[in-house]
């Protein structure tokens, strides 16, 4: 991935990218040419050197059964959002302004394993529910389905876990920006409704910004 230095994430905002529900993009090189599967997953960071994803693919998909060549990637999107030059300070003085988009995201490689074994699942499963269902006001949890369903459905599945042995992490977030112009992003981000946008441009100018 190209990242100019001034759009790197730091540890913090790498972790960040890594332990906030979502999912990603899973992308192999097998004999059949590049798979790639959206999957929701799980960070484990106890898991090997550095770190884990966890996450699981239906038993069809050709993705769990084709060999992989080399090592596997899983592509990490955060907040994006497209960036009117009409939103900066600086139109109004020079007019030397452009579009753009801003994003984060990372590029995780490493070794893929595949988990054909119920315990592995059903303990996954519990992992991923826990994660989105936990801070609802009634959370849905695996036992309340029957556990002969349960059963069915983890047999129709098998586990994936990446490996990771890099992360290329980027944050494109209005940090080529004056103070002032980064401003007008959060504002018009806002004002269009994308709240996480204009929060991660928020929380990159407080870290720019000196204390008083």
């Amino acid at each position: 991935m190209y990242i100019p230095a001034h759009f790197a994430a730091g540890p913090e905002a790498t972790r960040h990218l890594l332990t906030s529900p979502g999912a990603a993009n899973l992308i192999t090189m097998t004999d059949a040419g590049l798979l790639a599967t959206l999957l929701p997953f799980v960070f484990e960071p106890d898991v090997g050197e550095y770190g884990a994803l966890h996450a699981h693919v239906a038993r069809n998909n050709p993705q769990a059964t084709a060999p992989v060549t080399g090592e596997a990637l899983a592509i990490i999107q955060g907040p994006d959002a497209y960036i009117s030059p009409s939103w900066y300070m600086s139109k109004a003085e020079h007019g030397r302004v452009v579009p753009t988009w801003n994003y984060s995201t990372a590029h995780v490689y490493g070794e893929l394993v595949v988990h054909d074994d119920a315990g592995w699942l059903a303990r996954h499963v519990r992992r991923l529910t826990d994660r989105h269902e936990g801070e609802r006001e009634h959370p849905w949890s695996v036992d309340d389905a029957p556990a002969k369903f349960i059963a069915g459905q983890l047999r129709a599945i098998v586990g994936i876990e990446l490996m990771i042995t890099r992360i290329e992490a980027k944050e494109k977030l209005s940090q080529n920006r004056s103070a002032a112009d980064a401003s007008g992003v959060v504002a018009g981000l806002r004002s269009s409704g994308q709240e996480a946008s204009a929060a991660a441009v928020e929380r990159v100018l407080a870290q720019q910004t000196p204390e008083s």
